[in-house]
């Protein structure tokens, strides 16, 4: 991937959340943005998404960064974890709203899937035309009109290179004004990632591909934020990873209930993850080793083409 205009460093993260312990699926991720930081002399940060408390496992942030140490992806700088950074989204909050930028809406989840059952993907607007009652819980929305006149002197460009998926376009249409605070008082994933992505000086987006459609909401936040505050828009390069899959074809994930890597051992767990990557490791070796030479021999571009990567078909590891 090419470094950012200006010369502005390399910066990439790793950014899971703590619902559960790592699977292979995490395990492709994280080293997919660890080799392509590292292949260009970039740093590879650690940022542990734990807003969602009601979904945080008891004891999943230490096993995370433990996990990571056991396969050898050691991180730069401190580890930054989203639940000590509230001030930081209340602050964002308060730009947006001294701004007029976002609303609060009280719709119910029964109205917002009516609207889908409708086929209508984007949200109607009603709070702006009927707004909630001051004392009546309610999360806050995105406004896409204001902001898109606040941005009318630089318009938004909608169209984006993925290294892997190839050019990509998004519609602030289908966007609709999305929540970035949430109606039981937690702030929305949207919010947080661009707030945090600002202030650590993220360059590179390396993930899975089920968050390519997070693209359009976080371009846009990210925009009208940077120009409320009165500074340039970041200019993230993005690299989506085919999503690794069990064999119905379903995501391989912490809800679907996805085995440990911790199951198994750390230098099998590699190789099939870079083999994986399509960077097959010739011989066995060691951790070290075998991450030294994912990171001379990666090339994300060959995964263009690649849907899915099917855990199953993954060549196992050569390791006793």
């Amino acid at each position: 991937m090419e470094t950012q205009p200006g010369n502005q460093p390399y910066v990439g993260r790793f950014a899971p959340s703590p619902s559960g312990d790592l699977h292979f699926g995490s395990l492709v991720c994280a080293l997919a943005s660890y080799l392509d930081a590292k292949a260009f002399g970039g740093e590879w940060l650690l940022r542990i998404e734990d807003i969602d408390p009601p979904r945080e496992q008891p004891g999943a942030k230490r096993a995370m960064l433990k996990c990571l140490e056991r396969h050898g992806l050691f991180w730069d700088r401190e580890v930054v974890y989203q639940s000590q950074r509230y001030h930081l989204y209340r602050d964002a909050l308060h730009t947006l709203a001294s701004r007029n930028l976002i609303y609060r809406c009280s719709c119910s989840r029964k109205r917002l899937s009516q609207l889908r059952n409708e086929g209508k993907n984007a949200y109607d607007r009603h709070c702006v035309y009927t707004p909630p009652p001051p004392d009546r819980a309610a999360a806050w929305r995105l406004d896409l009109n204001r902001a898109q006149q606040l941005l009318s002197g630089n318009p938004l460009n909608t169209h984006f290179e993925d290294v892997i998926l190839g050019a990509q376009h998004y519609q602030l249409a289908d966007q609709g004004d999305f929540v970035i605070h949430r109606k039981d008082g937690l702030h929305a994933y949207n919010l947080a990632v661009v707030v945090d992505d600002l202030a650590q000086g993220i360059s590179h987006v390396v993930r899975g591909a089920d968050l390519l459609s997070s693209v359009g909401p976080q371009h846009i936040l990210a925009s009208a934020l940077c120009r409320a505050l009165g500074t340039a828009p970041p200019l993230w390069r993005y690299a989506h990873i085919p999503l690794v899959t069990a064999q119905d074809g379903g995501k391989l994930s912490k809800q679907n209930r996805a085995e440990s890597i911790d199951a198994s051992p750390a230098t099998n767990n590699i190789q099939r993850a870079l083999a994986a990557l399509r960077v097959p490791v010739p011989e066995p070796a060691s951790i070290e080793d075998m991450l030294n030479f994912g990171i001379r021999n990666w090339q994300p571009k060959r995964l263009s083409g690649v849907s899915r990567i099917e855990y199953s078909a993954v060549p196992s590891s050569r390791h006793p």
